[in-house]
């Protein structure tokens, strides 16, 4: 299934259905009069978060959306039926905006959550309603309502435990298809991941949600790489594991590029709780790992571990890191 975390989609609430102007016609009655019903509201649309969904492709060949109309009133004061609400379902951590796809309308944070977006219109009067003792046959009715129609933006931010972060190629995907039943796509070129992916870790009865988030270059916050279209799901992840491969020339300063990235995005992000894993140790030997750590450490006294994703016991190590942090 593809990855879609943006989508443009038009909905329009169900009319009301009109109100009738008919009269009783029995036989043996010697007294008619009014009996036309009230028209049918008109089906409203409403959004439902679920959890078992991540991606919105679902709004990416169908855009336009509609409810059911309430049906017309008829004799004998039947009322129309109403209309049928149109349920949509989006993943967790959807946004609904505006169409200038910036005024917040609603955002999903629970599985479950529901949100009324366009009413449907109500049933207009059938003349029963408007007879009195001075108009005793009226034969005045009026129509429905209209439903509530406009465009909308959804914006998808992925929601996750943990976000891993680091720059192309630093072994992201590769952690989250190690420590988790997620098979995201592993290759040994720069952006091999152009779309974040989901995974849970199950260690010692619980469990953490980790999101792979493809990689950050230098000016990803201007659009440079992949740009900033994928920052806005690190904003979700409650705390960051920074990957670092141990094999680059300088692992501080490739540590504070993504940082500095962040930081031009959004400072609130710079600020979540860190995890740093140095990757690809079995591709040095200790002298040089230790040298590149002490150099490391000479900038920034933050905790951090050195592990090889090819290394069974650094797997575990890895998973008790992060239900313990989560």
């Amino acid at each position: 299934m593809k990855f879609l975390d943006q989508a443009k989609i038009y909905i329009k609430a169900g009319n009301g259905g009109p109100g009738s102007a008919s009269f009783r016609r029995e036989k043996f009655v010697e007294y008619g009069g009014p009996d036309g019903g009230d028209g049918g509201s008109g089906g409203s649309i409403i959004f439902t978060a679920d959890r078992n969904l991540n991606t919105l492709i679902d709004y990416r060949y169908t855009q336009h959306f509609r409810a059911k109309h309430g049906k017309p009133g008829s004799k004998k004061n039947k009322t129309g039926a109403n209309g049928e609400n149109l349920i949509l379902k989006v993943p967790m951590g959807t946004q609904i905006f505006e169409e200038d796809n910036n005024t917040l309308i609603y955002d999903f944070t629970k599985n479950g959550e529901k949100f009324l977006l366009a009413n449907g219109g109500k049933g207009g009067l059938g003349n029963v309603r408007f007879k009195s003792s001075t108009n005793r046959a009226p034969r005045k009715k009026t129509n429905g309502t209209l439903g509530e129609e406009f465009w909308v933006w959804l914006q998808l931010k992925v929601i996750a435990d943990i976000g891993i972060i680091g720059l192309p190629n630093s072994g992201k995907s590769s952690l989250l298809a190690a420590t988790t039943r997620a098979k995201p796509k592993i290759a040994n070129y720069p952006f091999t991941t152009i779309n974040p992916n989901l995974g849970v870790v199950y260690y010692d009865n619980k469990e953490v949600t980790l999101a792979d988030i493809p990689g950050l270059v230098e000016g990803a916050h201007k659009g440079i790489g992949l740009g900033d279209k994928f920052l806005r799901h690190i904003e979700r992840c409650k705390m960051l594991l920074h990957l670092i491969d141990l094999n680059e020339k300088d692992i501080f300063e490739n540590y504070s590029k993504v940082k500095k990235e962040l930081i031009a995005y959004d400072k609130k992000i710079s600020k979540k709780k860190e995890i740093i894993i140095f990757n690809k140790a079995d591709l040095l030997v200790s002298d040089i790992i230790e040298k590149k750590i002490k150099e490391f450490q000479s900038y920034t006294k933050k905790n951090y571990e050195i592990v090889s994703l090819r290394n069974k016991k650094d797997i575990m190590k890895i998973k008790k890191i992060l239900i313990k942090n989560a």
